[in-house]
């Protein structure tokens, strides 16, 4: 495998800081082109999801480790970015949730775990199932893409090697192929930061398919905080014309961008 393959450097423990840096630096130089060459695959799986997510699909990713906690992260900075349900995206990690901060033994190799934890959510025929390992061939992953295929579900997966057997379990694989790590083997490196990305690019291109999104504006983002509050009232501003205390009222009256522009729209009336 591509992923445990021997890094390009070596005696690292005798490098100073600086060319620690040059040579991490120099390797994540390559994710970019990695998934750049896998868009066409990215746009194929988030159409198919998109068509499902139409119909009151929902989207969930698995993974194990690593791969697990980018789902997990992904799925969970949607609610509060994009304003949607907390169930519409959802990252499961094998282990349950305990592993997303301490890895837990063995959890990766029951290959029918998955589809437990995925049953736990009345997954159907509508919903979608994205894989994400780097290796390609981790059992709790390829296990559950078997079984949600199998019962109607969209599948992809997002590997970082060629040819896996992850991959032939998915209708929709993604391989970004970033080559061996800066330290062998440690696909927390290279490969997490390519699945990092790739997932940023299918929930916020859903998002903005599914109307969460005006211009480039995050009309239905959660005002959660006084960081946000000022974002927001600067969206109003520059949706309505109004001044900064005037959007500000207003987004404070509404509670979001999005109805302070309809109300804004239907006062003009």
């Amino acid at each position: 495998m591509i992923t445990e393959a021997e890094s390009l450097f070596d005696s690292l423990e005798k490098m100073n800081t600086f060319s620690l840096l040059k040579g991490i630096n120099s390797e994540d130089q390559k994710i970019a082109t990695a998934v750049e060459m896998a868009i066409p695959k990215i746009e194929l799986l988030i159409d198919a999801i998109f068509e499902r997510m139409l119909k009151g699909g929902r989207l969930f990713y698995i993974g194990a480790g690593t791969s697990g906690r980018l789902g997990i992260l992904d799925a969970s900075e949607c609610p509060p970015t994009f304003g949607v349900d907390h169930g519409l995206v959802n990252g499961i990690i094998a282990g349950g949730d305990r592993a997303i901060r301490r890895a837990v033994e063995f959890a990766e190799d029951d290959q029918n775990q998955a589809w437990k934890d995925l049953k736990l959510h009345d997954v159907n025929d509508l919903d979608s199932i994205i894989g994400i390992a780097a290796s390609g061939k981790t059992p709790y992953v390829e296990g559950g893409l078997k079984s949600a295929r199998q019962h109607g579900c969209i599948t992809g997966a997002i590997v970082c090697n060629p040819n896996s057997s992850i991959a032939s379990a998915a209708s929709f694989p993604i391989e970004a192929i970033v080559g061996p790590e800066f330290i062998t083997g440690s696909t927390r490196m290279k490969s997490g930061t390519a699945q990092k990305i790739i997932l940023n690019m299918i929930s916020t291109a859903l998002m903005i398919k599914l109307g969460h999104v005006k211009g480039n504006l995050m009309i239905d983002m959660e005002l959660s905080n006084d960081k946000l509050m000022d974002r927001g009232t600067e969206m109003v501003k520059n949706l309505t014309g109004l001044n900064l205390k005037e959007s500000f009222e207003l987004l404070k009256k509404y509670g979001s961008v999005r109805k302070a522009k309809e109300a804004w729209e239907k006062i003009k009336k």
